[in-house]
């Protein structure tokens, strides 16, 4: 089989021109990310209580739903926070593997069954469940230093026209911009002239609910026997101060009239008044961008990024836009420090070849068919739906020293055969062939069947092992492919007799000599050092047993962690002032951290 390989270079060439095609395709298709995708699929179910504190959010709103989503298919645990803007989230963690749009379907039926157990006001808004990862990929801060654009403005603003384009990029899991300043029409409420009047809160918030409503009123005329009939049309919701200031509260028997504006002052306001977000010194808001399980990383940046360049173009006067967290930033470096790793490696692993089988043909055969192998592992990476991530590609650095073994084979035993006498290289490829093939399988059997079985580890860490063995595995196979088939039929092509040889090589034979030189002197002086503790069994125990005892105690005494840390070029700054503390004073101890901040030269 193999002779047939020698003898039709062409087709060991096709094959190996396949194995490429087949690698750039898979490239081009393969999502990049930093790391495997290893956080657990996430589930976030959102209400909303209008008026409603933190405390009554968690025991009518969180608690209810909380216990109906428990033990839900695949899940592993959840978490719920409550705030005082009446607003609650629980967030449902699956087991890692678990299908995320099944995990929503399942976690929304839950949901579905807790609806009776709510209060009206939260089922007339909604219950929204959506399937999304919780690291933040993207963060924009939009500001101005404009007076006219308040907080507020730009917070609506962010969420009437941005959310939603961010929203419909492929694989966007929730795009929302935060600060608790959306617009809302605050009545503020007397208290002084309310009880004059003998009024509560339930009497205001009645009354405003009552003439504050969508509702059909129906047609004139239908069914009449008249000649025309008309739809009665109804204003429908308030939408300005005006409006609700004059909803009637009381009417006397004479005809006076209680309105709103008179024991209550209207404006349109913020939702809330308990945050306040400043982006570079000046009023701003934020629009955080997260994933959805499973999506390209780079492309879900890339793709937001495009709409906010669109989006830029129609900003109002003076409204600016920033990338405050941009993970492809991080990203882009640790690849490209990985791949400049992967081509200095390439580049060392020729250099080495070059240097010991002293021949500029033979290193060629090793440099044409480790790119072969390692390009042909891109394709079976997309098969397996893996990434190109900073765990495969540092597995592929280390499969340019293994790989590149079965072609150094190849190339030693045909360089055997021709120092035999053999003055034809096809002929010398064939035999060398015959002798090595089974041995080239063996070390490719046994070289994958190392890293197979740390696939088998499940978990978080089981998804790194899976990617960093399979990519291994696949690598040393595809080069045992190689050595079979391309390998020789470049032994066959490049090599030359002895005798030929010498008459190219004549420019390297001074370098070649004083490598061989001084190559030899190391080998010398190796054997001395073997020999030496060969002799004595003992001196050679006691430095096994100090080299041991030390690696045991670099074991002990070295940090353990899941992944290195990393620094993505992000300070978070916490600042925790005593229960009660206002708005007020958390601002300004805030303004001393920015003005901290502000005098490092790399801020």
């Amino acid at each position: 089989m193999f002779r047939r390989f020698i003898e039709h270079p062409v087709l060991s060439t096709v094959i190996s021109i396949l194995i490429v095609l087949l690698g750039i395709l898979g490239l081009v298709e393969l999502p990049i990310s930093q790391y495997p995708d290893i956080t657990p699929p996430t589930v976030r179910v959102n209400a909303n209580y209008g008026g409603a504190n933190a405390e009554v959010v968690m025991n009518s709103v969180i608690i209810p739903l909380e216990e109906k989503i428990n033990g839900v298919e695949g899940m592993t645990y959840m978490t719920s926070s409550a705030t005082n803007t009446g607003s609650g989230n629980i967030n449902v963690y699956f087991a890692v593997g678990t299908d995320p749009d099944q995990a929503a379907v399942d976690v929304q039926n839950r949901v579905s069954t807790a609806t009776r157990l709510l209060p009206a006001e939260v089922t007339q808004a909604g219950v929204t469940v959506r399937k999304q990862q919780n690291s933040t990929l993207l963060m924009i801060g939009l500001y101005t230093d404009s007076p006219v654009y308040d907080e507020s403005f730009l917070q609506n603003f962010a969420t009437i026209n941005l959310a939603p384009q961010l929203q419909r990029v492929q694989g966007v899991g929730d795009a929302s911009a935060y600060g608790g300043r959306t617009y809302s029409m605050r009545i503020w409420l007397k208290p002084d002239v309310m009880a004059s009047y003998g009024l509560s809160t339930s009497d205001i918030t009645g009354a405003v609910n009552e003439q504050n409503i969508e509702a059909a009123p129906g047609k004139f005329g239908e069914q009449g026997n008249q000649s025309f009939q008309y739809v009665i049309r109804y204003t429908g919701k308030l939408r300005t101060a005006e409006e609700y200031e004059n909803i009637v509260l009381r009417a006397g028997e004479n005809g006076q009239i209680l309105r709103l504006k008179d024991v209550a002052r209207v404006e349109l306001g913020s939702e809330s008044y308990q945050s306040k977000l400043w982006v570079n010194g000046m009023s701003g808001t934020n629009l955080a961008v997260s994933q959805t399980a499973g999506s390209n990383a780079r492309d879900v940046i890339n793709g937001s990024k495009k709409v906010i360049e669109e989006a830029s173009k129609s900003f109002p006067p003076d409204v600016k836009s920033t990338y405050l967290v941009d993970a492809n930033r991080f990203l882009d470096v640790s690849i490209n420090k990985v791949l400049r790793t992967f081509a200095e490696a390439f580049i060392l692993v020729f250099l080495v070849v070059f240097i010991f089988l002293k021949d500029f043909r033979s290193s060629l055969i090793p440099a044409i068919s480790v790119p072969v192998a390692i390009i042909g592992t891109f394709f079976f990476l997309y098969l397996f739906n893996f990434s190109i991530n900073l765990l495969t590609l540092f597995a592929l650095v280390l499969a340019i020293g293994i790989v590149v073994d079965d072609a150094i084979v190849v190339v030693e035993a045909v360089h055997a055969k021709l120092d035999q006498g053999y003055t034809s290289a096809r002929k010398a490829s064939i035999d060398a062939m015959s002798e090595i093939s089974s041995a080239i399988i063996a070390i490719t059997l046994v070289m994958a069947s190392v890293f197979v079985p740390v696939t088998f580890v499940t978990g978080s860490s089981g998804v790194f092992y899976k990617q960093f063995g399979i990519t291994l595995a696949v690598a040393i196979i595809l080069s045992a492919v190689n050595a079979l088939t391309l390998s020789p039929a470049l032994a066959a092509l490049f090599l030359k007799p002895k005798n030929e040889e010498k008459q190219h090589r004549k420019f390297t034979q001074r370098f070649m000599d004083g490598f061989e030189t001084g190559y030899q002197v190391t080998v010398h002086k190796y054997t001395g050092i073997a020999r030496f503790f060969s002799e004595r069994k003992i001196v050679a125990a006691a430095f096994v047993l100090i080299f041991g005892c030390g690696f045991y105690f670099l074991i002990k005494s070295t940090p353990t962690g899941f992944v290195p840390d990393e620094d993505m070029g992000t300070i978070y700054v916490n600042v925790s002032l005593p229960p009660a503390s206002s708005l007020e004073r958390t601002d300004a101890v805030t303004a001393e951290v920015e003005d901290v901040a502000r005098g490092i030269p790399e801020v």
